[in-house]
C-alpha cells in the first residue's frame, strides 16, 4: 500500500516519527509521501526521509493557513527544497476560508504562485481545499492549471463537488482518507462509487482524521488498511483490488 499523504514527522509523534514509521512498514504500507506544511516543518519531514529514502518520499509548498501578509519570502525559502532528493510534488497547497479568509487573496496568489512553479518543474500538485473550491477552481482555471497533474488531498465532498472538479481538471485524483468511515459521511460515500478507482488514491493524513475504529485518537500510517477496505466496500471491490488499483494511480501520478 502507498500512503500518499502523511505528516508523521510532526511534533504530535514524539520520536520523529520513527515508531509511526516502523508500525506502517509491519502493516504492508511500501511507500509513504511526506506533504510539507511550512518551514518550521522542513527540517523534521527531510530528517524522517534521509532515514528512510527508499520508502518515504517528500513534497514541498506552503500550506494555505500559513499563509500571512509574508508569504512571498517564506515560498522563496522553500522553492529549493523541490530540488531536494526524493521530492515528487508540489505541497500541500491551496486554499482554506474554514479558519479564516483575512488572506483570502493572498491565499489566491500563493496558490497560483505555486501551480505556476509545479508546471515548470513538471511535478504534480497536492491541493488542500476546505470551505473553498470555488475559489480553488477559479485559481486553477484562471491559470489554465485545469490539464496539470492535481490531487485533490481529503476529499470529502459530493458527488456533485467532484463532477465539478473533474469538468475543470480532467485528470484529477481524488485523496480518500479515514473520513470515508465515518457513518456521517453520507456524501461522501456516494461520492466515491461516481468518482471510480482509477481517479482515487489512499491516504491518511496522519496524525489527523483516523479512521474507524481508530477515529478520536492519533493517526497513523498504519491504519490506511482501514481506509481501503471502505473503498473496496464502496466500490464494489476486494480490498486486494483497491489496493492495487490504488497503489497504481499512486505511483503513475508521483512517478513512482
Amino acid at each position: 500500500m502507498i500512503d500518499t499523504h502523511t505528516h508523521i514527522y510532526l511534533p504530535e509523534f514524539e520520536d520523529g516519527g520513527e515508531g509511526a514509521y516502523l508500525r506502517a512498514v509491519d502493516a504492508g504500507v511500501e511507500m509513504m509521501v511526506l506533504p510539507n506544511v511550512d518551514l518550521t516543518s522542513a527540517e523534521p519531514l527531510l530528517a524522517l526521509h534521509s532515514r528512510h529514502p527508499d520508502r518515504l518520499r517528500t513534497a514541498f509548498g506552503l500550506h494555505p493557513t500559513s499563509v500571512d501578509a509574508s508569504w512571498r519570502d517564506t515560498l522563496d525559502a522553500i522553492v529549493p527544497l523541490l530540488e531536494s532528493e526524493g521530492c515528487v510534488a508540489v505541497g500541500e497547497v491551496g486554499m482554506d476560508l474554514y479558519w479564516d479568509s483575512t488572506f483570502r487573496s493572498g491565499q489566491m496568489e500563493a496558490f497560483a504562485c505555486q501551480l505556476d512553479m509545479a508546471a515548470s518543474r513538471s511535478l504534480p500538485v497536492i491541493i488542500h481545499c476546505r470551505e473553498a473550491l470555488d475559489e480553488t477552481l477559479e485559481v486553477i482555471a484562471a491559470g489554465g492549471f485545469g490539464r496539470m497533474p492535481l490531487l485533490f488531498h481529503s476529499f470529502t465532498g459530493s458527488a456533485a463537488d467532484a463532477v465539478r472538479i473533474i469538468e475543470a481538471v480532467p485528470g484529477a485524483r481524488f485523496g480518500i482518507n479515514g473520513v470515508v468511515t465515518f457513518k456521517n459521511a453520507r456524501d461522501l460515500h456516494a461520492a466515491v462509487p461516481e468518482i471510480g478507482l482509477d481517479r482515487i488514491v489512499l491516504e491518511t493524513d496522519s496524525p489527523y482524521l483516523a479512521p474507524v475504529p481508530h477515529r478520536g485518537k492519533r493517526n497513523e500510517s498504519a491504519y490506511i488498511t482501514a481506509v481501503r477496505d471502505k473503498v473496496a466496500e464502496l466500490t464494489g471491490t476486494t480490498p486486494a483490488e483497491a489496493e492495487a488499483a490504488t497503489d497504481r494511480n499512486a505511483r503513475m501520478l508521483f512517478n513512482i
